[in-house]
Protein backbone atom coordinates (compact mmCIF):
# COMPACT_ATOMS: atom_id res chain seq x y z
CA UNK A 1 0.00 0.00 0.00
CA UNK A 2 0.92 3.41 -0.87
CA UNK A 3 2.01 5.56 2.53
CA UNK A 4 1.80 8.66 0.72
CA UNK A 5 -2.20 7.53 0.53
CA UNK A 6 -2.09 6.52 4.21
CA UNK A 7 -0.58 10.27 5.17
CA UNK A 8 -3.02 12.25 2.71
CA UNK A 9 -5.77 9.89 4.63
CA UNK A 10 -4.35 11.16 7.96
CA UNK A 11 -4.27 14.51 6.86
CA UNK A 12 -7.91 14.77 5.79
CA UNK A 13 -8.95 12.77 9.03
CA UNK A 14 -7.22 15.88 11.39
CA UNK A 15 -8.95 18.00 8.90
CA UNK A 16 -12.15 16.67 9.02
CA UNK A 17 -11.38 16.96 13.11
CA UNK A 18 -10.20 20.22 12.50
CA UNK A 19 -13.76 21.08 11.18
CA UNK A 20 -15.59 19.08 13.68
CA UNK A 21 -13.77 21.56 16.30
CA UNK A 22 -14.43 24.35 14.87
CA UNK A 23 -18.78 23.63 14.82
CA UNK A 24 -18.31 22.14 18.74
CA UNK A 25 -16.75 25.77 19.53
CA UNK A 26 -19.71 27.51 17.10
CA UNK A 27 -22.33 25.67 19.26
CA UNK A 28 -20.58 26.34 22.66
CA UNK A 29 -20.73 29.85 21.25
CA UNK A 30 -24.53 29.64 20.53
CA UNK A 31 -25.37 27.87 23.59
CA UNK A 32 -24.07 30.31 25.81
CA UNK A 33 -25.89 32.94 23.94
CA UNK A 34 -29.35 31.02 24.80
CA UNK A 35 -28.21 31.07 28.44
CA UNK A 36 -27.66 34.25 28.88
CA UNK A 37 -30.57 35.31 27.09
CA UNK A 38 -32.78 33.02 29.17
CA UNK A 39 -31.13 34.00 32.49
CA UNK A 40 -30.92 37.50 31.79
CA UNK A 41 -33.69 37.90 30.15
CA UNK A 42 -36.20 35.31 30.78
CA UNK A 43 -35.42 35.47 34.32
CA UNK A 44 -35.60 31.66 34.40
CA UNK A 45 -32.88 28.96 35.67
CA UNK A 46 -31.06 26.66 32.97
CA UNK A 47 -30.13 23.28 33.58
CA UNK A 48 -28.10 21.91 31.16
CA UNK A 49 -26.44 24.98 29.53
CA UNK A 50 -22.90 25.07 31.51
CA UNK A 51 -22.05 21.11 31.67
CA UNK A 52 -23.31 21.48 28.33
CA UNK A 53 -20.54 24.47 27.02
CA UNK A 54 -17.91 22.85 29.31
CA UNK A 55 -17.70 19.74 27.85
CA UNK A 56 -18.24 20.88 24.30
CA UNK A 57 -14.90 23.18 24.64
CA UNK A 58 -12.91 20.36 26.03
CA UNK A 59 -14.17 18.03 23.58
CA UNK A 60 -13.15 20.60 20.64
CA UNK A 61 -9.60 20.86 22.28
CA UNK A 62 -9.00 17.16 22.18
CA UNK A 63 -10.49 16.76 19.02
CA UNK A 64 -8.54 19.92 17.21
CA UNK A 65 -5.33 17.99 18.24
CA UNK A 66 -4.57 16.81 15.42
CA UNK A 67 -5.39 19.28 13.27
CA UNK A 68 -3.39 22.27 14.79
CA UNK A 69 -0.49 19.95 14.32
CA UNK A 70 -1.49 19.18 10.79
CA UNK A 71 -0.67 22.87 10.43
CA UNK A 72 2.10 22.81 13.17
CA UNK A 73 -0.05 25.52 15.04
CA UNK A 74 1.69 24.13 18.77
CA UNK A 75 4.15 26.25 20.73
CA UNK A 76 7.31 25.64 19.31
CA UNK A 77 10.56 27.34 20.83
CA UNK A 78 13.11 26.42 17.94
CA UNK A 79 16.00 28.49 18.87
CA UNK A 80 18.16 25.33 19.61
CA UNK A 81 17.44 23.89 16.23
CA UNK A 82 18.26 26.65 14.54
CA UNK A 83 21.87 26.85 15.36
CA UNK A 84 22.07 23.15 15.02
CA UNK A 85 23.33 22.08 11.34
CA UNK A 86 20.34 20.38 9.25
CA UNK A 87 21.62 16.68 10.00
CA UNK A 88 21.42 17.04 13.70
CA UNK A 89 17.99 19.28 13.12
CA UNK A 90 16.06 16.16 11.30
CA UNK A 91 17.62 13.66 14.39
CA UNK A 92 16.37 16.17 17.04
CA UNK A 93 12.71 16.65 15.12
CA UNK A 94 13.24 12.49 14.69
CA UNK A 95 13.82 11.92 18.33
CA UNK A 96 10.54 14.81 19.60
CA UNK A 97 8.32 13.23 17.45
CA UNK A 98 9.25 9.83 18.56
CA UNK A 99 9.15 11.07 22.28
CA UNK A 100 5.67 12.45 21.48
CA UNK A 101 4.01 10.03 19.91
CA UNK A 102 4.98 7.88 22.99
CA UNK A 103 3.58 10.12 25.70
CA UNK A 104 0.75 10.73 23.30
CA UNK A 105 -0.14 7.03 22.59
CA UNK A 106 0.18 6.43 26.60
CA UNK A 107 -2.77 9.71 26.79
CA UNK A 108 -4.66 7.89 24.45
CA UNK A 109 -4.61 4.67 26.40
CA UNK A 110 -5.47 6.07 29.39
CA UNK A 111 -8.09 8.27 28.10
CA UNK A 112 -9.70 5.03 26.28
CA UNK A 113 -9.65 3.58 29.89
CA UNK A 114 -11.56 6.34 31.02
CA UNK A 115 -14.02 6.08 28.49
CA UNK A 116 -14.56 2.65 28.66
CA UNK A 117 -15.33 2.49 32.40
CA UNK A 118 -17.61 5.18 32.26
CA UNK A 119 -19.19 2.82 29.65
CA UNK A 120 -19.55 -0.24 31.32
CA UNK A 121 -20.57 1.09 34.75
CA UNK A 122 -23.08 3.59 33.22
CA UNK A 123 -21.64 6.97 35.01
CA UNK A 124 -23.72 9.98 34.70
CA UNK A 125 -22.78 12.98 35.83
CA UNK A 126 -23.59 14.73 39.04
CA UNK A 127 -26.13 17.44 37.80
CA UNK A 128 -29.66 17.96 36.90
CA UNK A 129 -29.32 17.12 33.61
CA UNK A 130 -26.69 13.68 34.54
CA UNK A 131 -25.53 13.60 31.26
CA UNK A 132 -23.84 9.97 30.38
CA UNK A 133 -19.88 10.33 31.21
CA UNK A 134 -18.83 8.39 28.02
CA UNK A 135 -19.76 10.88 25.91
CA UNK A 136 -18.12 13.40 26.87
CA UNK A 137 -15.03 11.44 27.49
CA UNK A 138 -15.25 9.66 24.61
CA UNK A 139 -13.31 12.76 23.10
CA UNK A 140 -9.86 12.01 24.94
CA UNK A 141 -9.51 8.90 23.53
CA UNK A 142 -10.55 9.96 19.73
CA UNK A 143 -8.59 13.35 20.21
CA UNK A 144 -5.06 11.87 21.53
CA UNK A 145 -5.70 8.59 18.95
CA UNK A 146 -5.90 10.90 16.15
CA UNK A 147 -3.04 13.24 17.02
CA UNK A 148 -0.73 10.19 17.50
CA UNK A 149 -1.91 9.42 14.25
CA UNK A 150 -0.97 12.81 12.81
CA UNK A 151 2.40 12.71 14.42
CA UNK A 152 2.89 9.33 13.01
CA UNK A 153 2.46 11.21 9.77
CA UNK A 154 4.88 14.47 10.49
CA UNK A 155 7.41 11.26 11.37
CA UNK A 156 7.27 9.68 8.31
CA UNK A 157 6.94 12.60 6.22
CA UNK A 158 9.99 13.88 8.28
CA UNK A 159 11.87 10.94 7.92
CA UNK A 160 11.61 10.75 4.01
CA UNK A 161 11.85 14.76 3.24
CA UNK A 162 15.09 15.58 2.24
CA UNK A 163 14.37 19.03 2.99
CA UNK A 164 15.06 21.12 5.98
CA UNK A 165 13.22 20.08 8.53
CA UNK A 166 13.14 24.18 10.08
CA UNK A 167 12.40 25.61 7.34
CA UNK A 168 10.23 28.56 7.80
CA UNK A 169 10.14 29.50 4.10
CA UNK A 170 6.04 30.67 4.40
CA UNK A 171 6.32 32.58 7.75
CA UNK A 172 6.71 36.14 7.81
CA UNK A 173 8.33 37.45 11.07
CA UNK A 174 6.79 40.17 12.63
CA UNK A 175 9.43 43.26 14.68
Amino acid sequence: MDTHIITRGIRTLSTVLGIIAALMILIAVIITCQMIFVRFVLNESTIWQTEAVTYLMIAATMIGLPYVQLLRGHVNVDLLPLLLPPGLRKLLALITLLVSITVIAIMTFHGYELFHEAFARSWRSDTVWGVKLWIPYLALPLGFGAYALQMAADLFETWKDETDVYDHHDIEEDY
